[in-house]
């Protein structure tokens, strides 16, 4: 089958084309093929808001519910066993792509957002989900907060393939590509033969969501509206220059020679939320190598309807540090900024865990 031109001509310039989205019908239906036989998808991410949706919207659950209900199995075993289910099966799907293109083919699957704060938790949980999929082109997503950081250190040490999720800040990300290269490293210093080929990582750094509370707080202060709807971009520019930095070091060359593979920067939350963006936005200004961009199916569309590349990223990097610094001349403080969207980030996937939670022992009640 032919794939569609303009995000065939994405993922030749270096960014893997992946669906920020999994259900169950959409793997029964044909869908999720069909992404990937005509529209270049080569990964799929989840997160308690996409299984939220899907588990509630659909009745393909019921037969599964059912009978978890009758063998009075707990909310959360039922919770982890479908999207477990969910997820090996995408995993399942999505094989021959991971044997071709190492690195892609690969389906995430994130740690209950309320252990975010808890190392020892969140490491736990990682290795149990790692073991319940039990596939190898599965992510884990661990989130990347201050705790998460060295739950990822410990997970891929253990060699396990990690996703680190809701990265919004270079300097956090930087800590992000650290906590990789230090499990990497942990994991020779334990076993010197050890192979690291096999583990995969990518960083999930944040787009939309920049933009959406910057531009509230350049118009609070009353700066230069032409400001808006330029930090998230900038952001996301200068971080691909640290990753260019950080995976050309020799600290980083080192670990290569033993076969390691760098950690992708991925472009996550690019649907644009404000409509007076071009709805492309966020896919067309991160072209860049070695990357990759998970896009909701109506992001996703929009490209493969009217996209372009525009700038490449190595090209903006001038630019992307002076804009950031208007952004701060004109009185935003950006650290106040990545502090409030990470806080808001693990608080909107715990609540929608919540809601998942609450509508699962529902079902399980109903149907027992």
């Amino acid at each position: 089958m032919a794939q569609n031109e303009k995000l065939a001509e994405l993922s030749e310039a270096g960014v893997a084309v992946w669906l920020d989205d999994l259900s169950r019908d959409r793997i029964r239906s044909g869908n999720l093929q069909s992404l990937v036989d005509e529209h270049s998808v080569v990964g799929v991410t989840t997160n308690p808001t996409i299984f939220a949706a899907a588990i509630s919207g659909s009745d393909s659950y019921d037969d599964q519910l059912h009978a978890m209900a009758v063998r009075k199995v707990s909310v959360e075993e039922a919770l982890r066993t479908i999207t477990a289910a969910d997820v090996r099966d995408a995993c399942d799907l999505l094989a021959p792509v991971a044997q071709r293109q190492p690195g892609d083919g690969r389906v995430s699957l994130e740690v209950a957002p309320g252990l975010a704060h808890d190392t020892d938790a969140t490491a736990a949980e990682a290795a149990h989900l790692w073991w319940l999929v039990d596939r190898p082109n599965l992510f884990i997503k661990i989130p990347a907060t201050e705790e998460g950081l060295s739950a990822i250190t410990t997970s891929i040490a253990r060699g396990i393939s990690v996703n680190v999720t809701l990265i919004f800040s270079p300097e956090r990300y930087r800590a992000v590509m650290d906590a990789y290269l230090s499990g990497l490293e942990q994991r020779l210093a334990e076993d010197p033969d050890a192979e690291l080929s096999h583990i995969a990582s990518v960083a999930s750094f944040f787009v939309s969501r920049v933009d959406t509370e910057i531009d509230k707080r350049l118009e609070k202060a009353g700066a230069d509206p032409s400001l808006k709807g330029k930090a998230a971009l900038a952001n996301a520019q200068l971080a691909y220059q640290a990753y260019e930095e950080v995976f050309s070091s020799d600290r980083w060359k080192a670990l290569e020679d033993e076969g390691a593979r760098p950690q992708r920067p991925l472009w996550a939350s690019t649907g644009v939320k404000n409509p007076d963006y071009p709805d492309t936005l966020y896919v067309s200004e991160l072209v860049a190598p070695g990357t990759v961009n998970t896009m909701p199916e109506k992001t996703l569309m929009a490209y493969a309807d009217h996209g372009s590349p525009g700038t490449p990223v190595q090209k903006t990097y001038e630019e992307a540090a002076a804009t950031m610094k208007a952004v701060a001349d004109a009185g935003v403080d950006l650290d106040d900024v990545f502090r409030v969207i990470e806080d808001e980030g693990v608080q909107k996937f715990a609540d929608s865990w919540d809601e998942l939670t609450a509508s699962v022992r529902e079902q399980l009640e109903d149907k027992a």
